[in-house]
């Protein structure tokens, strides 16, 4: 069975790269009927942020990654926070050092600056591995007894991995192919640290493998970690999971790597709800008015695609639809006007209903009191011209409140000597109209503009101008429709009033 997992460590907001490593592990998950867990990698304590970790649970909530297992959803591979598996680690550092895969290492901070500082004098640089290692102290370099004394009396020590020497190490990844490495170029990574917690190299390899992990699925910052994890595989007679490194999301220009910087920088949102950090909330795509569906679509599609041109997918279509080996090796570009993009999609597929709903609390925050089924209708008109619901105050407004001021370059294109006249006139036809429906309207004016062989220029424009102070709008019969009679006379009165 397909088992996977999202292993974010708590040091903060989650970034929208991340949220795209959740993502194609749960669309993998799914699409091989597996499970998805959720572990929080929490090895490093003096990165720790408090709130963290919820945040993370949140954000993958809101969109819709549900994880089967995990913190929260206590399954048989419980804890899974690796703070609370500490106990665990120790045991399998020892096993390594036992079988000869790992030392004790009891170099000082100094030492290791002074070895660094003399290799660099003679031009090289400084790699603790098969070259180094056995010139520093530890457990290669100094007698058992020497090593015993140091571990009675408490000298402070980390556990290095012994990376072999001149092998060439041969990597299959799901995506890359084929990668070789020469392990004689790699260093003896640190596995357990003084303070009795392990690095993320020893936990991760522990915890994949207790979990059934058979899918590792990541970002291709570890690409360059893979060697050092098959080989720890290796060193504990376990089965490697296959392996998938995920590309960069870049900058939207420039190169390099999409950052949290970029996003305050060029005004967009990296994080996928809103963060504080320092006393200071930086907006996320939910806080700016994001839908997660238009979200997870955008990421689906940055570095993969279904091979066509279609652009619009469900959860359930991505599901379908997945293939690793149709992810791109090549970074992929984030796009911060695509996104917008795709959100104005997916709010012209929500219901009426919901809009308004979302919409009549902005209403209610500005103290305008408007029934549920007039929003929905105002919401039908403008909704098309809309790409988030904060949009709809700005486009809607001559709805709740007449103009306070009208756009000086349309009146004095459109407003004509004869255009008072003609506004009175209409003034009469909708006061003698009865029906006052948009169809009724449209055909009265319509009526009284063939009476007098008035072009469609001479009458509408001055009407919109009256009714919404600008040249935008829905359909003006719609216009007159909601805000009914009373106050369409009022504005037509007052725009007579107000251009001399």
């Amino acid at each position: 069975m397909v088992r996977v997992r999202f292993a974010p460590s708590p040091t903060g907001a989650l970034h929208i790269g991340g949220v795209r490593t959740a993502l194609f592990n749960y669309l993998f998950a799914k699409k091989n009927g597996g499970d998805f867990l959720l572990r929080i990698e929490d090895t490093d304590q003096n990165r720790y942020v408090e709130g963290a970790e919820q945040y993370i649970i949140n954000s993958l909530n809101w969109l819709g990654l549900t994880y089967d297992e995990g913190v929260g959803k206590e399954g048989k591979h419980a804890p899974y926070r690796q703070s609370e598996r500490k106990p665990l680690y120790k045991q399998y550092a020892d096993t390594l050092i036992n079988n000869g895969w790992a030392y004790y290492a009891f170099d000082t901070a100094e030492a290791l600056e002074k070895a660094r500082q003399e290799c660099e004098e003679k031009g090289d640089t400084f790699i603790y591995n098969w070259a180094t290692r056995n010139t520093l102290e530890n457990s290669l370099s100094l007698t058992s007894e020497e090593v015993q004394q140091r571990l009675t009396r408490g000298d402070a020590y980390v556990v290095r991995f012994k990376m072999p020497e001149k092998e060439i190490l041969k990597m299959s990844d799901m995506i890359r192919g084929e990668v070789t490495i020469d392990t004689s170029t790699l260093d003896d990574k640190v596995l357990f640290k003084s303070d009795g917690m392990p690095t993320y190299h020893l936990a991760n390899i522990v915890d994949d493998h207790l979990m059934e992990i058979t899918h590792v699925i990541r970002g291709e910052e570890w690409l360059p970690s893979m060697p050092l994890h098959l080989l720890l595989y290796r060193a504990f007679g376990w089965q490697a999971p296959a392996f998938a490194h995920l590309p960069l999301i870049l900058k939207p220009v420039g190169n390099g790597k999409l950052s949290k910087r970029d996003g305050i920088k060029l005004g967009f949102p990296v994080f996928p709800m809103d963060w504080t950090e320092n006393g200071e909330t930086l907006k996320g795509f939910s806080g700016e008015g994001y839908f997660p569906e238009a979200l997870i679509n955008f990421l689906a599609l940055l570095g993969w695609n279904p091979g066509n041109d279609e652009e619009i997918f469900s959860m359930e279509e991505l599901i379908q639809l997945f293939d690793l080996e149709k992810v791109h090796k090549a970074g992929a570009r984030f796009d911060p006007e695509k996104i917008k993009w795709f959100n104005h999609q997916y709010l012209q597929k929500k219901a009426d209903a919901e809009l308004a709903a979302a919409f009549q609390k902005e209403l209610i925050a500005k103290g305008i009191e408007v029934g549920s089924t007039k929003v929905e209708k105002i919401v039908s008109l403008i909704k098309e011209r809309a790409t988030f619901v904060a949009d709809f105050w700005e486009l809607s407004k001559f709805f709740f409140e007449a103009p306070k001021k009208y756009d000086e370059k349309a009146v004095k294109k459109q407003w004509k000597e004869n255009t008072p006249t003609i506004v009175r006139e209409v003034i009469e036809v909708l006061q003698n109209t009865s029906n006052f429906s948009s169809v009724a309207l449209e055909e009265a004016v319509k009526n009284y503009m063939e009476t007098k062989q008035l072009g469609f220029g001479q009458v509408m424009p001055p009407l919109r101008l009256a009714l919404v102070g600008e040249l935008k709008g829905p359909h003006v019969f719609d216009i007159i429709e909601l805000i009914g009679k009373e106050e369409t006379l009022h504005r037509l009165e007052t725009i007579l009033s107000f251009i001399k």
